[in-house]
């Protein structure tokens, strides 16, 4: 697989990452909402021990002489310094404060401290048990229960307040808590496990068409043949349509080429020939005018035919059998060079490396910078084709003649540009291969070869085997 670049829009990241904020948000509050409800009922449950204490104390509460008088409780708790659990009596004065009539053993040398808003509450609902939240004997958090109410005989409001530490309570619903996340994170794992999974199986089709239209435009498949479902099956039967009016549009610019090249090279052929049978100043000129001509129309329907069939898909060349052929010819051609010992061409190829377009432009292509090479090499030409990656690869051509100056690298590739004009040729090899080359989006590039020569490195378009 290759690098991810997550600065391009992907369908896949767009809907995990909405699965995986909707999951988170959901989630968070679902364990949020679970730990306080957790939370809310086990204080119920507190409360409702509180109310029993708080009502026992009520109900089992005497006057005695002027004087209240606190029931025997059988709470043990209440009975040990510091325990936890506590109750006080209290006598509501004239002046609004709270006087301590009686306390459990518990709180051994310290009173609960009632705040004056609960002070309040407790005036404004006389009769109803209200709770609340304190801090008790050596600054523990407690939760509270207090009425206010007349007991008979006694003048003044009495209040009864049991409260025990809540500590446990709030470490239960830590727990509870902590225990809730780790359930709802291996939960929102699985879940967005699953919706990638569902996103990839959902979206295989879609990857399916994609490796499809790969195999189209890589020259394997001709048009689409898979079913596809009836969301992409429209898609699917338009990507073929645009196959074959593509390929209708290219058969007739190759017929309309066709046709031009013939329109142009009869009529020059027949001036070339009358020229030749006219000797003098002007049938020269009107000769190399129109070899010109020619080489010129050459050069562009060439030029316009390349381009034409590296627009269509389904054209698969293999490149072993052109070297092997081009090798064979050229050391045939130069078997007079270097002193009648011949050309030496030494070539490799993988089997399976194929050139994605037709076998004339191949042939094209390594023939003219592998016959240049022929040309200005002592007795070795060196070829090898490799490919590069899964849709290109290059082929590199040295020798070990005298080589090509670097200033002049970017000439060699010009139409017409001669590097010795005591060397047969047009000037127009290197320059055809460079137009071949960029009409099938491809490139040529000269530099200095380990042989002493020059290296023309040709980079293709690749096709499957």
């Amino acid at each position: 697989m290759g690098v991810i670049d997550l600065r391009r829009p992907s369908l896949v990241r767009r809907l995990v990452l909405l699965a995986v904020v909707w999951n988170a948000v959901v989630l968070i509050v679902a364990g949020v909402f679970l730990t306080a409800q957790f939370r809310d009922a086990a204080i119920r449950r507190f409360d409702q021990s509180l109310a029993v204490l708080t009502d026992d104390l009520y109900a089992l509460s005497k006057v005695e002489d002027g004087l209240v008088k606190a029931p025997v409780l059988t709470d043990i708790r209440a009975t040990r310094a510091y325990s936890g659990r506590y109750w006080t009596i209290f006598a509501k004065t004239r002046a609004g404060s709270l006087k301590v009539i009686e306390r459990s053993r518990s709180l051994w040398d310290s009173d609960l401290m009632v705040a004056s808003q609960q002070i309040d509450l407790l005036d404004a609902a006389p009769g109803r048990t209200l709770y609340f939240d304190m801090r008790g004997p050596q600054d523990k958090p407690l939760r509270a229960a207090a009425i206010q109410a007349r007991l008979p005989s006694y003048p003044d409001p009495v209040v009864f307040i049991a409260a025990e530490d809540r500590s446990p309570i709030d470490a239960d619903a830590d727990h509870f808590g902590r225990i809730t996340a780790l359930a709802l994170l291996l939960l929102g794992g699985g879940l967005i496990l699953a919706v990638v999974v569902q996103v990839r199986v959902g979206l295989a089709p879609l990857f399916q068409l994609r490796r499809e239209v790969a195999s189209v435009r890589r020259g394997r498949a001709e048009r689409l043949t898979r079913t596809y479902p009836e969301e992409l099956e429209p898609l699917a039967v338009e990507l073929n349509a645009l196959l074959a009016h593509n390929q209708e549009v290219v058969e007739r610019q190759r017929t309309h080429v066709g046709n031009l090249a013939h329109a142009l090279k009869t009529p020059l052929s027949v001036m070339i020939t009358e020229a030749s049978q006219q000797p003098g100043s002007l049938a020269e000129v009107v000769s190399r005018q129109a070899d010109v001509m020619r080489d010129q129309v050459d050069h562009h329907l060439r030029r316009a035919r390349a381009a034409a069939r590296s627009q269509t898909s389904g054209e698969r060349t293999p490149v072993e059998p052109i070297l092997d052929e081009l090798a064979v010819t050229l050391e045939r051609i130069f078997q007079d060079k270097s002193e009648g010992q011949g050309v030496e061409i030494d070539w490799r190829c993988p089997e399976d490396l194929c050139f994605q377009g037709e076998k004339q432009d191949l042939m094209e292509l390594a023939g003219n910078v592998m016959e240049n090479a022929g040309k200005w090499c002592k007795a070795r030409i060196r070829v090898v084709a490799a490919p590069t990656s899964p849709d290109r690869w290059t082929l590199v051509v040295e020798d070990d003649g005298p080589g090509l100056p670097p200033e002049r690298w970017v000439d060699a590739l010009k139409r017409g540009q001669r590097m010795d004009e005591q060397t047969p040729g047009s000037g127009l090899g290197l320059s055809i291969v460079d137009e071949l080359a960029r009409a099938y989006g491809g490139s040529v590039t000269l530099g200095e070869s380990s042989m002493g020569g020059l290296r023309v490195s040709l980079d293709l378009p690749r096709s499957e085997a």
